[in-house]
């Protein structure tokens, strides 16, 4: 019952993520078209900028609200973790588009560096407005519950990076307006690329560091192992593990050394175990192996490397 009332709450909670991503999404759609065509009738890679920037965003946030639609459903045979891996894909796909993006950026501001064309500041100015308060409104959208969601918070980075890049042309455009000085166009694309380039790179680096089932930054090993230590009980660690399925979901696997002990023993001291490492280190799920004989005392982590090589001399042995 308990297990049907979280999983209710949850795919809730999903429903109303899609739904505020769907918004934003119709709407950053719209206006795409509204600031290409100004970009374009205004000569200002400022607003094209912003406007391939609002592209991707729709691109981010469909991605993202696939995400959020696959984690919300249940495990199964053949995904045995559900789906939770689904945002940190959509992460990983709109970090690397930012990156590209800024490049992108880069390559055309150079260009007008070397020839600024004219800018007509004035459309530059009344379509950055409007981009403002539209880019703000989805971002705000999409910024509930991105704190603890590599998914949205990647969805939201999109959006605000777009509210900054506006803000950053209408400044170029009043500026241009007052100086005629054509070149400040491209420089403000620049200075819009490098934040660009700075938050996806934050976002690539943790997504990353997720696919590859790396220890969480936060999480310091040697400490934990020394306050299992502390348990009654508890002899030795090895073959321990921690990494994280999403950025707020983090698992655990250890064998666990103890004496020979009956079972209401060891059910007690994987109780210690799965509470501290869930109250201190914000793991929701240990698995762990209680072992009164342990076969590899110097082994804290599982060389997988290693233990393939030995195999192949014994089975060769035994034939």
């Amino acid at each position: 019952m308990t297990h049907d009332h979280t999983h209710s709450h949850f795919s809730d909670i999903a429903k109303q993520t899609s739904t505020r991503l769907s918004l934003s999404l119709f709407l950053t759609l719209a206006f795409v078209f509204i600031e290409a065509a100004a970009g374009v009738f205004a000569n200002s890679l400022a607003l094209l900028t912003d406007a391939a920037h609002n592209l991707t965003d729709v691109i981010a946030l469909g991605l993202s609200w696939v995400a959020v639609w696959l984690t919300a459903r249940p495990a199964n045979a053949r995904k045995t973790y559900g789906y939770h891996r689904a945002g940190i894909l959509a992460a990983f796909i709109n970090s690397t588009t930012l990156v590209l993006i800024a490049l992108g950026i880069f390559y055309e501001a150079y260009h007008r560096f070397i020839n600024p064309p004219k800018v007509q500041s004035g459309i530059l100015i009344g379509v950055g407005l409007i981009a403002i308060v539209v880019n703000l409104a989805t971002a705000l959208m999409v910024k509930r519950g991105s704190e603890h969601d590599l998914n949205l918070r990647s969805a939201f980075v999109h959006l605000m990076g777009d509210v900054l890049s506006t803000v950053g042309a209408v400044i170029a455009g009043v500026l241009i307006y007052f100086t005629n000085a054509n070149w400040l166009d491209p420089f403000v694309s620049v200075l819009i690329g490098f934040f660009i380039l700075y938050n996806a790179w934050g976002i690539l680096h943790e997504t990353v560091d997720i696919l590859l089932e790396s220890t969480p930054r936060d999480v310091n090993l040697k400490k934990l192992v020394d306050e299992l230590m502390q348990i009654d009980g508890v002899l030795g660690v090895h073959d321990l593990h921690v990494w994280s399925l999403t950025q707020s979901l983090r698992t655990m696997s250890a064998h666990i050394l103890t004496d020979d002990l009956h079972i209401s023993v060891g059910a007690d001291i994987r109780r210690q175990i799965s509470e501290i490492v869930h109250r201190r280190y914000n793991i929701s799920h240990a698995t762990l192996q209680l072992e009164c004989v342990d076969c590899c005392p110097d082994s804290l982590y599982c060389d997988l490397n290693h233990s393939r090589v030995d195999e192949v001399p014994a089975s060769s042995s035994g034939r």
